[in-house]
């Protein structure tokens, strides 16, 4: 990798933080400094930590850039309690339909109590793998063209098809976990991984063991799928200080048990040029695919800042 940083680099937008022109502004002006991909907020019903701000749904956000922009492909995740396996293949299959190929169609379990707000069933992680396994084994029959019924704990169809059917090999399905049962259903599933960490060599070692061996069984190559992890990135900011630490317990809750002193690994900061050097060598050593810069919580110009400072310039 160049001082320049990766060739291909992604970026995420998320928390709710800017409206939707702004956040309309931040991925064309993402699209013209060659991102590869922008991801924003996905599937969510209600975020206490917003208050009164708009809380927009991911779904029909991510229709709306994608049809405001011309190249950059477009992802938010999809959470399995939110959605039905048929409606689900049905509104791919349109949005491949519109824009051919440039979907990121991210896809894992979730886990926020407050979507029971919405009258959301969420039951236990292990029972939402199984959900998922049962969405994702319909889904992708229907994406062949198939008619299908089924009759499982979690996906009820009968004689369901969908049109028009994806060109093969699409949609791109992107798995993001960690643990034992997600990466058995990316190993089975998806094309690209997600992995859902830190990058903390320890951490990524163990999860793509996993993986490996998840691959193993399901007698396919580790190497067939594409990596990708979001860094959290604060260009411009202090290494170290209070408030990087701050920022980044505030926006990765799931990653809590990162210690003070690991956080400076686990994230960009500093001035820009040093930062795309350590996104350049974060992408080499755990062979990423697409780094994603997680902008997280950036208001529009603090966004506006850091994507020109790590952009590709492509």
């Amino acid at each position: 990798m160049s001082e320049a940083g990766p060739k291909r680099i992604g970026v995420a937008i998320g928390w709710h933080g800017l409206d939707f022109e702004t956040l309309l502004e931040r991925v064309r002006q993402a699209e013209a400094l060659g991102f590869e991909a922008v991801y924003v907020d996905g599937d969510v019903s209600q975020l206490a930590s917003r208050g009164d701000g708009d809380v927009l749904d991911g779904w029909t956000v991510t229709t709306a850039l994608l049809a405001r922009t011309e190249r950059i492909q477009i992802g938010s995740i999809r959470l399995v309690h939110h959605w039905n396996a048929a409606r689900l293949a049905q509104a791919v299959s349109t949005l491949e339909r519109i824009v051919p190929g440039r979907l990121r169609l991210l896809m894992s379990i979730g886990g926020q109590p407050a979507d029971r707000r919405f009258g959301l069933h969420l039951p236990s992680a292990a029972d939402r793998v199984a959900w998922l396994e049962e969405m994702l084994d319909a889904a992708c029959a229907l994406w062949r063209g198939e008619e299908v019924s089924r009759d499982g704990r979690f996906v009820t169809l009968d004689r369901a098809r969908v049109r028009p059917v994806p060109p093969p090999g699409r949609p791109r399905i992107e798995i993001a976990g960690r643990g034992p049962g997600l990466l058995r259903l990316a190993a089975r599933h998806a094309a690209d991984w997600d992995i859902n960490l830190p990058p903390l060599d320890d951490r990524v070692a163990r999860a793509t063991e996993r993986l490996e061996a998840a691959c193993q069984s399901e007698g396919r190559d580790p190497a067939s799928l594409e990596r990708s992890m979001w860094i959290f990135a604060r260009p411009h900011g202090e290494p170290g200080s209070a408030d990087s630490i701050a920022d980044y317990r505030r926006f990765n809750p799931w990653f809590a048990d990162v210690a003070d002193e690991q956080i400076h690994d686990a994230m960009l900061t500093g001035p820009a040029a040093s930062c795309r050097v350590r996104l350049a060598e974060i992408a080499d050593r755990l062979r990423l695919d697409l780094p994603v810069v997680d902008l997280s919580g950036l208001d529009g110009d603090a966004t506006r800042r850091a994507l020109d400072a790590l952009g590709t310039g492509a």
